[in-house]
């Protein structure tokens, strides 16, 4: 093993970020030095008599974005001209313009008295200047340039179409007039906070020594790796203040994956106009990796997969040196390519290889949730004469249908002292601050395989905890929930007696009792409404709510979106009236979710497994929920709730969503052609309730609700 990596490899995780300020980042005065001359070049070439016609400068590379290497770095100099008036004219010579710069600067040279030393050079074409303090040097090419901009700071739709034309004309490659969105690569660095430039220099350091180590062998270049880190921290974390040694582990555990790398943005351009949408499709279908200029769609800054082999190993030998090796591998939960350009046939193994949860995590989540139920229900009490009549595992881990990292699950207690819906809503608060003040007393007792956080505690009316891997990028939030037994303890695979939702529904109508407020007392009918559907239906309910979360990230800041549980039932629809086999089309089926999404305002779904029509307090009360605004989804489990909601959620939101994707690749199957639906009608009719359902006898009232429906 050579000096520098004996040096970085064996640097402590936690002395990585003092590494980087030491060793990595530019002495403050140089870089003051070299940032004073660079601006009065600038000054000189826009204001020089010999360039009447220079519009602006616009710094790039390493300088530009603000990831200068301490020693020796890379800058470029834009220098945009009036007389390029379009893409196409950056293909004549530019040694015109480029010798008068060289000329000017040579002169100016002589005359001025410059913070850093300054060397100009013509080789081949090609004009430099290098910049020298004591302590950092920074070379810079100078490019000409059309200002693809304008006076904007914004391209327009029209930039990138003329971008396309330009490339069709000349016949030149993909990328190539990436220097005219200079300002913009800039921008886009700027925009992010200075710990994740940190980061970034210390995964070019790394970098820069394996292209010392590897001589002449071809590598990526330098700009993947640095926007590969900017995707892996949007991805996995998206905080100013993060642990750089969970952000090194996520970038090299990203080149591993180089083979299924696909990284991209829609900040400058987007998939709304048709050939621009082509464009980038044309791109993301491209052999892997691609790692596109968030600046310009056409460039694939990742080069040929050849190049990435070397630097995957290299990433594997630092991965297992004892410099990140020796405490618990954490890193961030971000997957090498968005499920967006993932091809139709290949959805089941995108489930299979990124949203199914870990199985011996899942083991040991499930021996740990024994070992807390067996608290709570013998030891939290204890000395009180309160008991716990049962405990219930509720939520998607329950169900069966949990993703890989921060899934959720319910723990309802059900005390013997909660014994109406009132009850439950005056006194569940005193049943959370025991609960509390045991598990806290008790915490380190419990010998469990993995960590058990309690979360801070902010809401009387529930206690919330987190179950972590020790060693994986897995964990489960639990909420502990109060809850009235009205089932009691019969047969939770059997419908309730209509008493227990008359009393439901009386309270419902005469108070300001929320719909499905009460829907913890029937989890275990939620639990094997979803446990007891096929394995398949289950992953095509993850790959919706994972679609669901990258919706929630972009417009969580929009508006409120619909519950998950509002499109785990929708997805059981779509399967029960479209598919009901348990070897099914998952890109159709997935289509045909997003497609009823889009129709959110025609939606008019219940069921009638554990309530029906056949008592006449339930048919009135059913009659009016599906009379309410759409969309309608009724909680199978307990006819209050409402999950659909009408116009209380932003479900615009989501089908816009929807809709934009249906353009994606994962609707499209292997060769190229388009997935199609299942037909699902958007309302649900009497006679198509779901398996289960009880027989309708009262015609009239069929007759009733049918004509509510249409």
């Amino acid at each position: 093993m050579g000096n520098w990596e004996s040096r970085l490899y064996s640097v402590p995780p936690q002395k990585l970020g003092e590494f980087v300020q030491n060793s990595l980042r530019p002495f403050e005065d140089c870089q003051n030095k070299i940032d004073k001359t660079v601006n009065t070049i600038c000054a000189v070439l826009q204001e020089a008599e010999q360039f009447p016609l220079v519009i602006s400068v616009a710094k790039g590379g390493s300088y530009g974005r603000k990831t200068v290497l301490r020693g020796n770095s890379d800058g470029t100099l834009v220098v945009f001209a009036s007389d390029f008036e379009q893409f196409q004219d950056q293909t004549k010579s530019p040694s015109e313009i480029l010798h008068k710069i060289r000329d000017v600067l040579r002169v100016w040279q002589l005359t001025t008295e410059l913070a850093a030393q300054v060397e100009v050079q013509m080789v081949s074409g090609t004009l430099t200047i290098q910049l020298s303090t004591k302590r950092q040097s920074i070379t810079f090419k100078v490019l000409p340039a059309f200002n693809a901009l304008g006076l904007s700071d914004k391209p327009s739709t029209w930039t990138y179409l003329e971008l396309k034309r330009a490339l069709d004309q000349t016949h030149s490659n993909p990328g190539e007039f990436s220097v005219c969105f200079t300002e913009l690569q800039q921008k886009f660095f700027k925009n992010h906070p200075r710990k994740l430039k940190d980061l970034i220099l210390l995964v070019k350091y790394w970098y820069e020594q394996c292209q010392e180590k590897l001589k002449y062998a071809p590598l990526p270049p330098v700009y993947a790796l640095e926007l590969l880190t900017v995707y892996a921290w949007e991805q996995g974390c998206r905080t100013e203040d993060f642990d750089i040694v969970e952000g090194i582990r996520t970038v090299l555990g990203l080149i591993l994956q180089q083979e299924q790398l696909c990284v991209y943005w829609v900040i400058n351009y987007n998939f709304e106009n048709v050939t621009i949408r082509n464009i980038l499709l044309s791109q993301l279908r491209s052999s892997r990796p691609v790692i596109l200029d968030p600046a310009d769609p056409t460039n694939n800054v990742s080069k040929d997969k050849m190049c990435w082999q070397l630097l995957k190993e290299e990433a594997r030998i630092w991965l297992s040196s004892s410099g990140l090796n020796e405490s618990p591998g954490l890193s961030w939960n971000v997957l090498p390519a968005p499920l967006y350009t993932t091809p139709g046939h290949l959805l089941d193994k995108f489930i299979k290889d990124f949203l199914q949860p870990n199985k011996i995590f899942l083991e040991q989540i499930e021996r740990a949730v024994k070992i807390i139920r067996t608290f709570l229900q013998h030891n939290c009490f204890q000395h009180s004469t309160t008991k716990i009549q049962k405990i219930v595992q509720g939520g998607s881990t329950a169900k069966g249908t949990a993703l890989k990292n921060g899934s959720d699950a319910d723990l309802v207690v059900f005390p013997d002292w909660l014994n109406s819906y009132t009850s439950q809503k005056n006194e569940r608060s005193r049943v959370i601050r025991e609960i509390h003040k045991q598990l806290q007393a008790c915490q380190q007792k419990l010998d469990l395989e993995v960590k058990f956080e309690i979360s801070k505690w902010k809401a009387p009316r529930v206690l919330s905890f987190s179950l972590k891997s020790k060693v994986l990028n897995e964990s489960i939030d639990f909420d502990v929930l109060p809850a009235f037994n009205v089932l009691g303890h019969k047969n939770s695979h059997t419908a309730p007696s209509p008493s227990v939702y008359s009393e439901l529904i009386d309270l419902y109508s005469s108070s300001d009792a929320l719909g499905g407020e009460f829907s913890t007392c029937f989890t275990e009918l939620q639990r094997n409404f979803v446990i007891s559907r096929p394995t398949k239906l289950k992953d095509l309910i993850r790959l919706v709510k994972h679609w669901y979360r990258q919706c929630e990230k972009k417009l969580k800041q929009k508006g409120n979106l619909p519950p998950k549980y509002a499109l785990e039932l929708l997805t059981i629809y779509a399967w029960e009236q479209g598919s009901g086999t348990t070897n099914f089309n998952t890109a159709e089926g997935f289509r045909t979710v997003l497609e009823l999404i889009t129709k959110y305002q025609q939606l008019c779904i219940f069921w009638t497994v554990n309530y029906n029509l056949e008592d006449e307090t339930m048919r009135n009360f059913l009659l009016t929920q599906i009379q309410k605004t759409r969309p309608v989804i009724l909680d199978p489990a307990e006819p209050t709730g409402d999950v659909g909601g009408g116009d209380r959620w932003c479900w615009h939101l989501l089908a816009k969503e929807a809709t934009e994707w249906m353009s994606s690749l994962c609707f499209k199957d292997g060769t190229g052609e388009p997935v199609q639906a299942w037909k699902v009608p958007t309302v649900q009719t009497p006679g198509s309730c779901g398996a289960g359902m009880y027989p309708i006898t009262q015609e009239m009232f069929s007759f009733r609700i049918c004509r509510t429906l249409e």
